[in-house]
C-alpha cells in the first residue's frame, strides 16, 4: 500500500504537469522548456535534502547510471514532450504517456528478470492497443498532429529507459538522485538551447515552468524513487500510468474539448490495462541469499532483524547484512526480492 500510494502521488503531480507545460510552454523552445523544468526539479531537491544518517549516499560508481538517466529522462524525454505538445492535442498527448508503463515493464523484465504473468502481459497488450488507436486518431487529424504524438511516444520510450535505470539508485538518497539528474539535465539542455539559438522566454512563462518542474518533475521523481524501493520498477510504472488520465482530465479542465470517439476508446483500453496490472498478486516460496547492502530501512518489515544497541526509532541508513532464509509471502520485486522467475 505504501509503495502504491507513493507511486500514485507521483502520478498525480506528473500528470497535471503535462497540460500545464502545454499552456505555459507556448512559444518557448523545446530545449529551453526542458531546462526550466529540470531547473525547478533541482531547486526542490536542494530544499528537501535529508540528513546523511537517514539515507544512503550516492557513490562515484553511480555516475555512469546517472549520466544515462539524465540523457534519457532529463534531455530526450522532456525535449520530445515539449516539442510534441506544441503540435498535438493535450488530451491525446497525456493519454499516449501511458505507454511509458509498457516500456518500463518490458525493460524491467528483460534487464532485471521481474516477473510478467498473464495479467501483466494482458495489461501491456491493452495499453499498446489503446496507444495504437491514439496514433490512428491523430493521423486522421493531420500529419502535424501525428508527428507531435509520435514525439510524445518517443518521450515515453526515453522515460521507460530512465525508470528502469533508476531502480539501480532507488536505495540512494532520492534528494541527491533528483538533484544530480536535474543538474546534468539542465546543463545539457541549456547548452542545446544556446546552440539552437532559442529565444529567452518571458518572466511569467519562465517562473511558471520552474514551478511546474519543481512539482511535476522534482517532487514527482522523489516519490517515484521512494515507491520503487517497496514496489519494484514494473509495478511502480503501472501505478504511474494513471498520470496520463490525470493529465487528460487537467487538459479538459483547462478548456480543451478535442476528444473523439477513437480517443475515448483508446483511453478506455489503457485504463483497463492499468487496472489489470494493479490487481496482480504475486506469492510463492522463495529463497533469500546472504546479502549485504546499505539503504534507508526500519525494523518492522520482517526483513531487517539485525540488532542495535540502542534500537533506533524510525528509518535510518547503514551497511547491514541479511542472513539466508526461505519463506512464502506476497511480494513485489523490491530491493530484497530480486530473484528471477
Amino acid at each position: 500500500m505504501r509503495g502504491g500510494l507513493l507511486a500514485l502521488v507521483a502520478a498525480v503531480l506528473f500528470g497535471l504537469s503535462t497540460p500545464l507545460v502545454q499552456r505555459f510552454g507556448l512559444g518557448v523552445g523545446a530545449f529551453t522548456t526542458a531546462a526550466l523544468l529540470y531547473a525547478g526539479a533541482g531547486l526542490v531537491a536542494l530544499l528537501l535534502r535529508q540528513p546523511m544518517q537517514r539515507e544512503a549516499q550516492l557513490r562515484r560508481s553511480d555516475l555512469p547510471r546517472l549520466l544515462a538517466m539524465a540523457a534519457s529522462g532529463a534531455v530526450i524525454g522532456p525535449v520530445a514532450l515539449a516539442w510534441g505538445l506544441q503540435r498535438t492535442s493535450g488530451s491525446s498527448a497525456s493519454l499516449m504517456l501511458t505507454l511509458e508503463a509498457v516500456f518500463t515493464a518490458v525493460l524491467a523484465w528483460r534487464w532485471y528478470g521481474e516477473t510478467m504473468d498473464r495479467r501483466v502481459i494482458g495489461a501491456v497488450l491493452l495499453l499498446l492497443a489503446g496507444g495504437s488507436l491514439l496514433v490512428v486518431e491523430q493521423g486522421l487529424a493531420g500529419q502535424v498532429q501525428l508527428l507531435g504524438l509520435l514525439a510524445v511516444a518517443l518521450a515515453t520510450v526515453a522515460w521507460g529507459v530512465d525508470n528502469t535505470l533508476s531502480r539501480g539508485v532507488a536505495d540512494r538518497d532520492p534528494g541527491q538522485v533528483v538533484w544530480v539528474k536535474a543538474l546534468l539535465g539542465t546543463c545539457a539542455t541549456v547548452a542545446l538551447a544556446f546552440m539552437a539559438g532559442e529565444a529567452l522566454p518571458g518572466w511569467a512563462s519562465a517562473l511558471a515552468l520552474l514551478a511546474v518542474g519543481a512539482t511535476g518533475y522534482g517532487l514527482s521523481l522523489r516519490f517515484y524513487l521512494l515507491a520503487q524501493r517497496t514496489f519494484g520498477a514494473a509495478r511502480t510504472g503501472s501505478v504511474f500510468a494513471f498520470a496520463p488520465f490525470i493529465g487528460a482530465a487537467g487538459a479538459f479542465a483547462l478548456g480543451e474539448r478535442s476528444a473523439t470517439a477513437l480517443m475515448v476508446l483508446g483511453g478506455a483500453l489503457m485504463a483497463l490495462g492499468v487496472l489489470l496490472h494493479l490487481i496482480e498478486r504475486h506469492s510463492h516460496a522463495h529463497t533469500h541469499e546472504a546479502l549485504e547492502h546499505e539503504h534507508a530501512h526500519a525494523h518492522d518489515d520482517g526483513h531487517h532483524v539485525h540488532a542495535h544497541q540502542p534500537m533506533p526509532g524510525g528509518a535510518h541508513s547503514h551497511w547491514h547484512t541479511h542472513a539466508p532464509t526461505q519463506h512464502t509471502h506476497p511480494h513485489v520485486p523490491d530491493a530484497h526480492h530480486l530473484h528471477r522467475h
